[in-house]
């Protein structure tokens, strides 16, 4: 009794498995072979159609009466005429059993010009056959008889009335017996054909298996181009395109990586003074030394936590998938995100406005469109109020717009403050970075976190004129769902 290991076992599902792979040779040839069935039915209901059209026409069984009786003419002997007819009904049989026509014979009655019968073949004579009649010559008649459909001929001359009775072969029959002729034919090319297909695909898909085994060569850190030679035409664009996608693999890597350098380097400042501070709580010898290292602890933590989050947010932009989207009322949502915002105006002598419809439905991504508005009008709100901000006598001024047009939202927040230095503009979306000028605390991440905020939605973000000639603007827009 043969034992099955368990290493056998995994061999057999190991080669079942690589057996049942789809492959692309297995596909073609699968192809072909189906190729091969519809060809083979083309063929047979093109052979059948023009066989309606010919038993419409009659002009096949017409020919062989008319020609058949021809050749009687210059017999003159009943004897001989009905050595031929005998002669004749036998050739013809066996020749219709030597092509597959059987079952069925044709069958033949000649009778002379008195209508004395000179031949009758032998099955006919259990047939009732209506009586010849001169009206039907020239005209293939149809008669049923011991449940079969017979089609006649009949013919006439000087000396002799023909009768040429054939049993009408049905659709199926006629359908069987040509799809038993073509298919040999087919079968006999198949092997050739798929053969010289094989050989085909196999040296087509050669050099993509050159490029297979040159990118699986390569190390999980290695982005270079493939530097693989593509001679033919069609793999061109997969190089191409390959490339591409490692250049832009390159870059992300890169950019992440500048991105978790640069926030090391931001983060390890508050923790800093988060130690520090705490130290100087532990020893601090007075109420007032300790209450002031709590404060600078509480700003410390605080700036930690708002880094934390936006970089939070930043990671949750660059996920390849995003919430879906869902129906709001944006002016309604945008009036009440604004009222967050107004304490701290009020505190920095800021007029905060809005000018919004009374109601715009939408369907969009909530978490982004409030990323947007969060950072553009925390950054609004702390510049306008800044250092230059405060010496005008009337305060300054952060003004919000909202409207549609067409199939995209537009957000506008613009402020009267010092503005962007010319030279720090080309810049002002990058991550961590701060304008030369700036005096504010921040980390540099809330115009990055608007940027990829406004692409997850489809749309572009751009800087603009501020108010009153001052300050600057921030434009988005982005499309609509439907």
């Amino acid at each position: 009794m043969t034992t099955v290991t368990p290493q056998r076992t995994e061999l057999l599902r190991a080669a079942w498995a690589r057996l049942t792979e789809p492959t692309v040779v297995r596909r073609t040839l699968v192809s072909v072979l189906l190729a091969f069935v519809l060809v083979w039915a083309v063929l047979l209901a093109y052979i059948f159609i023009t066989y309606k059209q010919t038993i419409t026409n009659e002009p096949s069984m017409k020919k062989f009466g008319d020609a058949l009786l021809m050749s009687l003419q210059d017999i003159a002997d009943p004897t001989h005429a009905a050595a031929v007819m005998a002669s004749t009904d036998k050739w013809t049989n066996i020749r219709r059993r030597q092509i597959g026509l059987a079952p069925g014979s044709w069958l033949y009655e000649l009778n002379d010009a008195s209508g004395q019968p000179i031949f009758i073949s032998p099955d006919l004579r259990a047939l009732t056959l209506p009586p010849f009649a001169l009206e039907s010559v020239g005209v293939i008649t149809e008669a049923r008889t011991v449940g079969t459909m017979y089609r006649i001929y009949t013919g006439d001359s000087a000396r002799w009335h023909l009768r040429v009775i054939e049993p009408k072969r049905t659709d199926a029959a006629f359908l069987a017996y040509n799809a038993r002729f073509i298919l040999p034919y087919l079968l006999l090319s198949a092997p050739f054909v798929l053969l010289s297909v094989w050989l085909s695909v196999r040296n087509g898909l050669w050099p993509l298996q050159q490029l297979a085994a040159r990118i699986a060569e390569r190390s999980t850190d290695d982005l270079k181009p493939v530097g693989f030679d593509a001679r033919h035409r069609e793999l061109k664009p997969l190089e191409q395109s390959l490339d591409h996608l490692f250049n832009q693999l390159r870059i992300k890597v890169e950019r992440e990586r500048s991105f978790v350098q640069d926030a090391a380097h931001e983060i390890r400042t508050p923790l800093a003074v988060i130690t520090a501070q705490a130290h100087v709580m532990a020893r601090a010898n007075s109420e007032s030394e300790r209450t002031q290292a709590q404060a600078h602890l509480e700003q410390a933590i605080e700036r930690a936590s708002h880094l934390a989050h936006q970089l939070l947010d930043l990671a949750a932009f660059d996920e390849a998938q995003r919430p879906v989207p869902r129906e709001i009322d944006v002016a309604h949502w945008l009036r009440a995100a604004l009222a967050q915002a107004v304490p701290r105006a009020m505190e920095k002598r800021i007029e905060l406005s809005l000018d919004a419809p009374e109601t715009l439905l939408a369907r969009l991504d909530l978490m982004a469109l409030e990323s947007i508005v969060h950072n553009l009008v925390d950054n609004a709100v702390r510049y306008a109020g800044g250092a230059e901000g405060r010496k005008k006598l009337r305060g300054s001024a952060v003004a919000v717009a909202l409207r549609i047009d067409g199939d995209r939202l537009h957000l506008t927040v613009r402020d009267d403050g010092p503005g962007i230095a010319l030279i720090d503009q080309p810049r002002v979306f990058e991550r961590f970075h701060r304008g030369s000028g700036s005096t504010e605390r921040g980390s540099g991440l809330g115009l990055a976190i608007v940027l990829q905020a406004a692409r997850s939605l489809g749309g572009e973000v751009r800087l603009g004129e501020g108010l009153e000639g001052r300050g600057v603007g921030f434009y988005v827009n982005f499309p609509l769902h439907d």
